[in-house]
This record gives structure tokens, C-alpha cells and sequence, in this order.
């Protein structure tokens, strides 16, 4: 049994009510004005931005504190190309032959197909793996890593969450199989593709669906 880990007191800010309210309408205001963008200018982004916004990734809680997650920012266009290529060949077979009509009639109305030009100009892409095990810190031998799938998605919407409100736009994009993507990058079988998220700044003439999104009560109930 591994050793406990030493407590320390906990670095917390009490809010006024008053504070907690402004702050969270704050919040919501901003995440609100948050969409899926398809159409990127490749105006260059600070790398630095991209790597704080990964680190806000990284406090995401986990299964048992194992931090099973991987971001792999890919800027260089020869690897974004065969990324592309890849991605396109996958979402052909999809959106012709794998998605039954209904998928199909809930994509319709907000114009994807399989094109995806974005993999190209978006200055980077960042792939989030999922990692199925881990090297014990002491035999070196891989052990499973535990909620990875839970751990990973909290991990995703706080990047999401990072990159909007420094000012970025984003693309939650996820061709599948994803499996090209270890093949593209080298990764090892225990890092499994869980989303790919082009990032930059939106074209000038960028244009997306008018999207409601549910109220309140469609979403929440007090019991």
C-alpha cells in the first residue's frame, strides 16, 4: 500500500454572495458567446497561450489523481496535411456510408460534411489522448488508469474554457476512427485519440448556425 500523501491547508477565497453572483454572470456572459467555429484565419497565435491554456487543462481533476491525459500541439503543416488527408478519407466513409439517416438529418441543419479545410489553415491542433495505463513509478510496469474516459472530458471543457476566454476560437472535431492519429504522430497503444481541437482565431468572414441553446428549466432539476 502506497504511502499517504502529506495534507496541506487549503488555498480558498471566501466570495461575498454579491461576488459569487457578479463573477458567475461574468462567467456565463462570456462562455455564452462561446461557438464551434469551422471557418479559421491562419493568423499566427502565441505559443505561450497555448501552453497556459493547457496547463488550465491539467488541473482538472482525475481518477485517482493519475492525470491520464496527453495534448499534442501539432503546428507544422506538412504533419497538419497528412492529418487532414487522413481525417477526410475517415469522414468520406462516415457521411456516405457508416451514419444512419438520422444522424444524418441532425447534421443537416448545420451544414458539415466531409471537407475540413480548417485541419490546415487553424495555425495549431491540438490532439487530446486518453491514456489506458500508466509505468508504475517504482517496477515500471503499465497499470490501468481508472474514470480515464470522465478525467479526460472534465480535462477537454476546461481547455475549451481556457482558449475562449483568452480569445480563441475553437473546434470540438472528432473523425472516426481516430486511430490514423497515433499512426500520424507515433503515439504509443496506450494513448488513445479523444478529440482533435483546431485552434485560432476566426476568419474575418466567419459565419455560424444561429444555435438556441436549452433554457434552465430544460436542464436542471431541484429535488
Amino acid at each position: 500500500m502506497a504511502d499517504k500523501l502529506p495534507a496541506v491547508p487549503l488555498d480558498f477565497r471566501r466570495l461575498t454572495a454579491e461576488t459569487q453572483r457578479e463573477n458567475v454572470d461574468k462567467f456565463y456572459a462570456n462562455l455564452d458567446k462561446r461557438r464551434s467555429v469551422r471557418e479559421f484565419s491562419d493568423e499566427a497565435v502565441p505559443l505561450e497561450i497555448i501552453e497556459k491554456a493547457i496547463l488550465v487543462a491539467g488541473t482538472a481533476p482525475s481518477g485517482a489523481h493519475l492525470q491520464p491525459w496527453r495534448f499534442v500541439v501539432v503546428k507544422d503543416a506538412t504533419v497538419k496535411s497528412k492529418i487532414r488527408a487522413a481525417a477526410e478519407a475517415e469522414e468520406y466513409e462516415s457521411y456516405h456510408h457508416r451514419m444512419p439517416s438520422r444522424w444524418l438529418n441532425r447534421l443537416a441543419p448545420l451544414g458539415t460534411d466531409e471537407h475540413k479545410p480548417f485541419l490546415e489553415i487553424a495555425p495549431y491542433l491540438i490532439i487530446v489522448f486518453r491514456l489506458t495505463s500508466f509505468p508504475n513509478e517504482t517496477t515500471g510496469e503499465l497499470e490501468p488508469t481508472y474514470y480515464s474516459q470522465e478525467s479526460v472530458g472534465i480535462a477537454v471543457g476546461m481547455l475549451l474554457v481556457a482558449l475562449h476566454t483568452a480569445g480563441l476560437a475553437t473546434l470540438t472535431h472528432t473523425p472516426s476512427p481516430m486511430k490514423f492519429l497515433n499512426e500520424v504522430l507515433n503515439r504509443p497503444k496506450n494513448e488513445v485519440p479523444f478529440v482533435l481541437i483546431p485552434v485560432g482565431y476566426p476568419a474575418e468572414s466567419c459565419r455560424v448556425p444561429d444555435i438556441k441553446r436549452k433554457m434552465l428549466a430544460e436542464i436542471m432539476e431541484i429535488v
